[in-house]
């Protein structure tokens, strides 16, 4: 999340009041809109989401979100089972690809990241059921506006002695924000009330026994 203005909400040329962070691009209003903060349980999303947020390190998620497709088409959909199979030559083949962040270390931790999620299917039957087991407690779960969480940055200390990379506690919380495990939108935001909404009848994964 961006940092934090005096003002958390603007009100668009449709007269809908939204966060203040998606103000100014069509294409962020859509993704803040239809997107940030309803819970996902879908793991290539769930991967796509977690990658894409160590590619934004050092940049903006505009930035990311514009060359999302691009991505997409780069790793597969961010199907994991695929993505763990890339090599040297794959490597240096996106390394070449002017539609994504050219960053080789990046690129080989998405890599590396797939194969260590196939380790958490293998151990908990889907990565949605190991990410959601991280969400907070209800009570602490909203409205918090910050960079990073107490949870955050366990989750971010498990998934590094997993042997993941490019997960540091702020790309980790930007990912919980993003796929639904809090809701951080503004109160008068009219997205708020959707994602509430929806996290409540949200089923929450469970590790296979």
């Amino acid at each position: 999340m961006p940092e934090l203005p005096r003002k958390l909400t603007y009100t668009d040329q449709d007269g809908l009041v939204r966060c203040w962070w998606c103000a100014g691009d069509p294409l962020y209003a859509a993704y803040h809109d239809l997107e940030w903060g309803f819970p996902v349980d879908d793991d290539f999303r769930l991967f796509e989401k977690i990658c894409l947020e160590g590619f934004q390190a050092g940049l903006s998620w505009l930035t990311i979100l514009r060359k999302r497709e691009n991505f997409r088409r780069a790793f597969k959909g961010f199907d994991f089972y695929k993505v763990a199979r890339f090599n040297c030559r794959s490597v240096e083949r996106l390394l070449k690809d002017a539609g994504i962040v050219r960053h080789r270390g990046k690129i080989e931790s998405t890599i590396n990241n797939a194969k260590r999620a196939i380790e958490i299917v293998n151990q908990f039957g889907s990565l949605a059921a190991f990410f959601w087991q991280w969400e907070p407690c209800t009570e602490s779960s909203r409205k918090r506006l910050v960079s990073e969480s107490e949870e955050s940055r366990t989750l971010s200390k498990d998934l590094k002695q997993r042997g993941w990379t490019f997960v540091g506690p702020t790309t980790v919380y930007a990912f919980m924000q993003a796929m639904g495990m809090v809701n951080d939108h503004v109160d008068s935001c009219f997205v708020c009330a959707k994602v509430e909404k929806a996290r409540r009848s949200f089923k929450r994964p469970k590790p296979s026994e």
